[in-house]
């Protein structure tokens, strides 16, 4: 199908931000959504809407008529809130938008999941890891609100491509870190990043799988998702194609990661495998922190994006 009309929602976000200008540069006219006023300089036109009002959302995607939806409008992190606010915007926001996508006969969607649908970051306990790299077959054990919610936006895509008619093809992407070019010099390119360095504030550690994505990859991997029919709903990892470690791959499994598989890995490789996502979508990461000392596996200085987020 030919796609020209892409409604975002949490177009003002930091990931938000940088899906409509990577959509805006591939040819798209994006509608942005907000619950803040004011249009992002890449979309066409924006529409302010609290995405926990059902009908607010349905008038919205109907009066836009977009050939194909993106939804990150939901609480980045939950530092701070009370669990239920959190689960509320993940889980209810996203009911709403796909259920005004199966309403407007909008065929594509894609969705921003978490690492945190494994539980992850934001809960108490270590995160349960049986093999390495982790790959979307992995048993997931959510124990925290942002991980349920997380956890109940795959399982509402699952229900919704089920059914007959339109979203027939669902794309949700359990992202890490994901960061733009500040965001990768201040917490990976200029700390020690160390087993023994870093500490409780340190991002995209041992609970993350010591995983993240540079903003402009994720965007693409975004578009990518509706671009492609995947006829029904499919989960994709995406990250970097390295750890946000210069302690070798190898140790950070064996000080880490004692009871999971992972013999073959070695020097810089990730902990999150991609696969599925250069499969079905065609996506590769091509960008790392390391590339800002011109040493890492792209070897390019600049990535383009807004503020770092945490997803």
């Amino acid at each position: 199908m030919r796609l020209e009309t892409v409604l975002v929602t949490g177009s003002k976000g930091s990931v938000g931000a940088g899906v409509v200008a990577e959509l805006k540069r591939a040819g798209y006219r994006v509608v942005s959504v907000d619950r803040e006023a004011g249009t992002p300089a890449a979309a066409a036109t924006h529409r302010t809407v609290d995405l926990l009002d059902p009908e607010a959302v349905e008038g919205a995607v109907a009066e836009s008529d977009p050939d194909a939806v993106v939804h990150l409008g939901t609480i980045p992190h939950p530092l701070d809130r009370p669990g239920h606010e959190t689960y509320e915007s993940n889980a209810m926001t996203t009911y709403h938008v796909l259920e005004a996508a199966a309403e407007a006969g909008v065929e594509r969607v894609s969705l921003a999941s978490s690492i945190n649908a494994m539980g992850a970051v934001f809960q108490e306990e270590p995160m349960d890891v049986e093999y390495l790299p982790v790959d979307e077959e992995h048993p997931v054990t959510p124990r925290d609100p942002y991980a349920l919610g997380k956890r109940t936006i795959e399982l509402q895509a699952d229900g919704f491509a089920r059914r007959v008619g339109e979203p027939s093809s669902v794309a949700s992407f359990r992202f890490p870190f994901v960061a733009d070019a500040a965001a990768l010099r201040r917490w990976f390119y200029e700390p020690e990043r160390t087993l023994a360095s870093i500490d409780g504030e340190s991002m995209a550690t041992r609970n993350d799988l010591f995983a993240y994505v540079a903003l402009e990859d994720a965007a693409r991997a975004i578009r990518r998702g509706i671009e492609t029919d995947l006829g029904g709903h499919e989960r994709f990892f995406v990250s970097a194609p390295d750890t946000t470690m210069r302690t070798p791959t190898e140790t950070l499994v064996d000080e880490c990661y004692q009871d999971a598989d992972g013999d073959d890995l070695s020097g810089r490789d990730p902990l999150v495998s991609t696969e599925k996502a250069k499969r079905l979508l065609g996506w590769e990461p091509e960008r790392s922190w390391r590339d800002l000392s011109g040493t890492g596996p792209t070897a390019q200085a600049e990535v383009v994006g807004g503020q770092e987020a945490k997803e």
